[in-house]
Formats: structure tokens, sequence, C-alpha cells
């Protein structure tokens, strides 16, 4: 966590045993592969605004979210931000980066305080060279997020703000990236206009439309998706609308 001058090194502890069964590739290893995945994971505290991955920066750990919520994001030229996703709990991200060990290209960012989980980029790579359900979990995870990005693409396209807080939506609930999630997300109405790059008025009025619809409810700290089919559909529909 590097905007308080602190790395997750510095703040590290052990994981739980509850903060490990969280973790959803551990699952995917054979027993002695397990051992040495757990013995060298470690978890820490990131505050609201502090920097995860920060652009530039060479990674050290693969990261994912044990309770909170990040978001990823780059800085325009004209000082503007672009926001690509956010990452709510039981998800991993950076495998990309951290297989080519190259700077990373984006920010991840804390919304809230969140607890975050780090594997030691040596231990990554050791599971690559010889564990094949971690190598399918990983693919998985590149073959998901490939589409996620071709769809953030499209949709951001179109000026269509409900297409864009149905997207965004759909995104956060996906059960293969973010299988921590469930049918309910935790998120306020403005975290949620931080990830969709509009105003939380707005966004309360596309969440209005969505509720109508019978797609999601709105409920007490968070949002619950009734139909992800049918918010994904909406999406899809918006794109064809503008073709």
């Amino acid at each position: 966590m590097q905007s308080s001058g602190h790395s997750i090194r510095d703040r590290a502890r052990p994981p739980t045993a509850d903060e490990l069964a969280g973790i959803p590739w551990l699952p995917a290893l054979t027993p002695a592969e397990r051992r040495r995945a757990e013995a060298d994971l470690v978890v820490g505290e990131a505050e609201p605004g502090d920097l995860v991955c920060r652009i530039g920066r060479s990674p050290t750990f693969w990261f994912g979210v044990v309770e909170g919520l990040l978001k990823m994001s780059t800085d325009r030229a004209d000082g503007g931000t672009v926001t690509y996703t956010g990452v709510p709990p039981g998800g991993w991200f950076g495998e990309g980066t951290v297989m080519k060990r190259e700077p990373y290209r984006y920010n991840i960012q804390a919304l809230r305080r969140s607890v975050v989980a780090g594997l030691p980029i040596e231990s990554f790579h050791w599971l690559l060279d010889h564990s094949i359900g971690f190598n399918r979990f990983v693919m998985n995870q590149l073959n998901e997020r490939l589409g996620q990005f071709i769809a953030a693409l499209e949709i951001d396209r179109l000026n269509n703000p409900d297409a864009r807080v149905a997207r965004s939506l759909a995104a956060l609930f996906n059960p293969v990236l973010y299988p921590g999630v469930g049918d309910v997300l935790r998120i306020t109405q403005q975290e949620l206009a931080y990830l969709v790059g509009l105003s939380r008025q707005r966004v309360n009025e596309a969440l209005t439309h969505l509720a109508a619809q019978g797609l999601i409810r709105v409920e007490y700290g968070g949002l619950r998706v009734l139909d992800l089919d049918g918010l994904r559909a909406t999406v899809a529909g918006a794109g064809k609308r503008d073709v």
C-alpha cells in the first residue's frame, strides 16, 4: 500500500483461517502446493485512498481482495482519470503484469478500508511452473478479464448512462472473477459513481430504472442482482441500438 509510504510487506500479517477460506484458487492446488502457498501468503490493510499498485512500479506480489473494494484506473494526459473496473471481495488481479514482470500500467486504489492478500511474485511463478490447477485458474482469469475489458471499451463509446451503470454492475457480479460477491454487493452509490465515472445523482437515476425492470434491488448498504443475464442483455441491447 504505497500512498502512505508503506508497502503491504510493512503491514503484513499471516492470513486467518477464514481469510484463507475466501481465496478462490487455493482449492485448485494439490495439498503440497497449497501448504506452500498458504505459508507464503500475507494480508494487509489498505485505508481509503491507498494505492495497492501504482503506475510504473514493478510488481512484487499478486494481489487479491479479501474484504472491501478497490478500483483499477489510469490517469489521462488532461489530468482526468479513466476507471476500468472495480475489484470486490474474491477478486484477484494483475496476473498478466506479474507473469511478464513488467511495471504496472494502471493504479489500484482502495475506495474504502480493505483487506488485501498478496502472494509473492516468486511464489506465483513457482505455482505456474508446477501446478496444473493453478494454471487453469490463471487462464480462466485472463480469458474472463479479456471479455470484460472488450465489453468496457464497447459500452464506453455509448452516450448511455443506464448502460454504463448496468455494465459496471454486471462486471462486479461476475462469478468467475469475483466469486466472493454472491448475489449482494456492499457498495454505496458514491462508490459506484467513482467506478462508472458519473455523478451520484445520475447513478441513482440509473439504479432506479434498472430496479423498475426487475434486474436489481437496492438494499441497505448495497445492491442485490435479481437477473444477471437480464443486466447483461441491457448492456448488449444498448450497443445494438447505437449501431
